[in-house]
């Protein structure tokens, strides 16, 4: 491999790239389109030979991208390392081209909002859901960035495959909201249009009363009585399969 020595190249664009932890995050942002300056691997036979067996589709662009270095390198570039030994570094994607996906109408897939959350692991495990479902978008509100380093080694590199923002209440896309809440009617009766905005409250507090008061409908999921709650992406997960049993 020749050009730049990949640890240099590395610590000039860590404060304002999006690391890839791992293989399969890597995987998955160079299939939807990050541009990827810098990737290593502690050995490098063994990711492409992971690649040939999971990934056949990005194989030829791993192997391009790939550079080897020693584990001492590697673990200096990471937070922790990840069993694969595979990191990368990939240029967030733009903002304004987001905004306007976003935005865009009519759209064929909800925006998932996230009002307020707390856990970074439930924000990754949520877009890598939304990316699944082939929602537009993951927005959340509130202090969380989702584009933390913990947010994307949950979403397993699945942020380039959806428009992931932070926004305000008031800067939402457009599209009627279905907020979800335990007083709200049962979702198994309503039909979630195409362009919902699908909001679900923080992990501790539910809704805050501003997304509340933007909300035109609350709808529940079914719960067995006595049982206080259902883990953020859990509820995620059942209101977009309940969105994909309805048709357009």
């Amino acid at each position: 491999m020749t050009g730049p020595d990949p640890v240099s190249l590395w610590h000039r664009l860590a404060d304002t790239c999006v690391l890839l932890d791992g293989f399969h995050a890597l995987k998955h942002a160079v299939r939807f389109g990050a541009e990827v300056p810098v990737a290593v691997a502690v050995d490098r036979g063994a990711a492409l030979a992971l690649a040939e067996e999971l990934a056949p589709d990005v194989r030829n662009a791993l192997d391009a991208l790939l550079t080897q270095v020693p584990e001492s390198a590697y673990t200096s570039l990471v937070p922790r390392s990840h069993p694969t030994g595979v990191a990368a570094l990939a240029v967030r994607p733009s903002r304004a081209a987001h905004l306007e996906k976003l935005a865009h109408t009519p759209r064929t897939a909800p925006v998932v909002v996230l009002d307020n959350p707390r856990n970074l692991g439930n924000a990754g495990a949520v877009i890598r859901l939304a990316a699944g479902f082939g929602a537009t978008g993951v927005v959340t509100t509130g202090t969380l960035d989702p584009w933390h380093p913990t947010v994307v080694r949950g979403g397993a590199g699945l942020h380039y495959a959806t428009a992931v923002e932070r926004l305000t209440v008031a800067e939402l896309p457009p599209g009627p909201v279905f907020a979800l809440d335990p007083e709200g009617d049962d979702i198994r009766g309503v039909k979630l249009p195409d362009d919902a905005v699908l909001a679900f409250g923080s992990e501790r507090s539910g809704l805050s009363p501003e997304l509340r008061a933007r909300a035109g409908h609350l709808v529940a999921l079914p719960m067995r009585p006595q049982v206080s709650s259902y883990n953020l992406a859990t509820s995620v997960a059942m209101t977009l399969y309940h969105w994909s049993l309805g048709g357009s």
